[in-house]
């Protein structure tokens, strides 16, 4: 049978469900969109807040460490031990006035075989005439046995009366005054064999630096199983000539755990306090490490090509509470993809790439003038671990750069011709950089530009010969 047609009513019910329908939707739209905006304002709140809260944790902390520099930097110059300290010259007397570099050996003599006067003959025949004379060579001894001591001076008297009549070399014994440190031993102690080790070792090194602050502008720290590379001390004068007016508290010359280290003078008592005032089951390479941030030097300063090594074998204890001192060993460059870029004179088809390919090839230019530069820019940014720059003809050594110094970019440009933000990295000594890439302790983010930067005009020829770069394997997903 055919259905009826729908009366009045029953199309008056199915409109007034279906208007209930859409509004209950629109209501609960409207709900919904409320809620969501609700979310979102309390999201907004919450990032707001925790915005809020890490500046003003990030202001905490910067006033924590502020705090903590200012009260290192109001710290006594010279703990009490140190300033009641007692020295005896055992031979050599100090030079009449200032030199350039006191080259500090503090030795502990032991009782069956002493690496000493080797150490000490080595040193004098790697220096000539002329770099002896603006260094002074200090040796800090002890030994509880006086017939040994005796011994020692009387050896070194010897064997190097030349270099003691001439006041270059120095030999004393020093003794800390007053109560005992913190960082060092008492009687009623009972440490393990580590930390006696350690104690002896600050309390040697503070008395060491505390007697070199006023004998010259510059302290190198060796050790008496460390051996120099011929022409050190220019290695070093070159340096720290071109280092002079930068900012750093530790430049190291080696890769040795505290060898090599060099620093100002007028730090030695601030430095000598420091090995003092911690436990003495705290290392003193730790320390030295610690060192330079409170100066505000971030990260380390250290040249890739060392001229300082380790010789001889340590004791079995000795090996088991210091830490095994090996050079580290860089293989040859890979530098990776980049295109090189430059504002300096272009010759005939000599393109600035040259100055990067490894291989005999380099860029030439005429006459470049204070802020020119050349740029490699990475393809992608790389972890790199260590730079070198030559400048000059690899013989004759003309046609260097005078005065200049190489930058490490980071956030690379869209248009491939440069980085945001460059930071230094160094300047160039004698024509050439050869340093070991630092990155501070939190930082993920990887180099994406190496620029050398001309800070002289100098009316001549100037050869880019070769730069060469080292990188480690990169996560990116550290980065993020």
């Amino acid at each position: 049978m055919p259905r009826a047609a729908p009366g009045p009513r029953t199309v008056h019910g199915c409109l007034c469900k279906y208007l209930m329908v859409v509004v209950s939707l629109i209501l609960l739209g409207s709900f919904l969109q409320e809620r969501l905006e609700e979310q979102l304002m309390y999201s907004l709140l919450v990032e707001e807040k925790k915005k809020i809260l890490w500046q003003l944790n990030q202001q905490q902390i910067s006033s924590e460490i502020k705090n903590h520099l200012q009260a290192f930097k109001d710290m006594q110059k010279t703990s009490p031990g140190l300033q009641s300290a007692k020295y005896k010259l055992l031979a050599g007397a100090p030079p009449h006035k200032k030199k350039l570099l006191t080259v500090g050996i503090s030795s502990a003599l032991h009782p069956h075989e002493s690496h000493l006067l080797d150490a000490l003959r080595a040193l004098f025949q790697a220096s000539s005439g002329p770099e002896l004379g603006c260094v002074v060579v200090l040796v800090s001894l002890s030994d509880s046995d006086p017939e040994r001591l005796s011994q020692t001076v009387a050896n070194i008297s010897d064997l190097f009366q030349t270099h003691i009549e001439a006041r270059q070399l120095l030999v004393v014994r020093g003794q800390l005054g007053g109560p005992p440190p913190l960082g060092t031993l008492r009687p009623e102690d009972l440490p393990s064999s580590c930390e006696a080790l350690y104690s002896v070792q600050k309390a040697d090194h503070a008395l060491l630096m505390n007697f070199a602050a006023n004998l010259s502008e510059y302290f190198l720290m060796l050790d008496d199983q460390v051996r120099c590379m011929p022409r050190f001390i220019s290695t070093i004068y070159w340096t720290l000539s071109a280092w002079k007016e930068l900012p750093w508290v530790t430049l190291e010359f080696s890769s040795l755990s505290f060898a090599g280290k060099v620093f100002r003078s007028s730090d030695l008592p601030r430095l000598a306090s420091f090995l003092l005032v911690f436990p003495k089951d705290t290392p003193m390479h730790v320390l030295l490490s610690e060192f330079p941030p409170l100066l505000a030097q971030s990260t380390p300063i250290r040249f890739g090509s060392s001229v300082f090594y380790h010789v001889g074998n340590r004791s079995g204890l000795e090996s088991a509470c210091f830490p095994a001192d090996k050079e580290k060993v860089f293989g040859e460059p890979d530098n990776p993809t980049a295109s090189v870029r430059t504002d300096m004179v272009m010759l005939s088809d000599n393109i600035p790439q040259y100055a990067y390919t490894l291989n005999k090839e380099s860029f030439a230019t005429l006459n470049p003038v204070r802020g020119n530069y050349l740029t490699v820019i990475l393809e992608e940014p790389q972890k790199v671990t260590r730079v070198e720059v030559l400048t000059g003809s690899d013989k004759e050594g003309k046609h260097q750069l005078r005065r200049g110094q190489v930058e490490l970019g980071f956030g690379p440009l869209e248009d491939l011709q440069g980085c945001a933000r460059y930071t230094l990295l160094g300047p160039v000594v004698e024509g050439r950089l050869d340093q070991m890439v630092s990155y501070e302790e939190d930082s993920l983010e990887a180099l994406g530009c190496i620029r050398l930067l001309v800070l002289e005009a100098q009316e001549s020829w100037l050869l880019i010969r070769q730069i060469k770069v080292w990188t480690t394997e990169y996560d990116e997903e550290e980065e993020g």
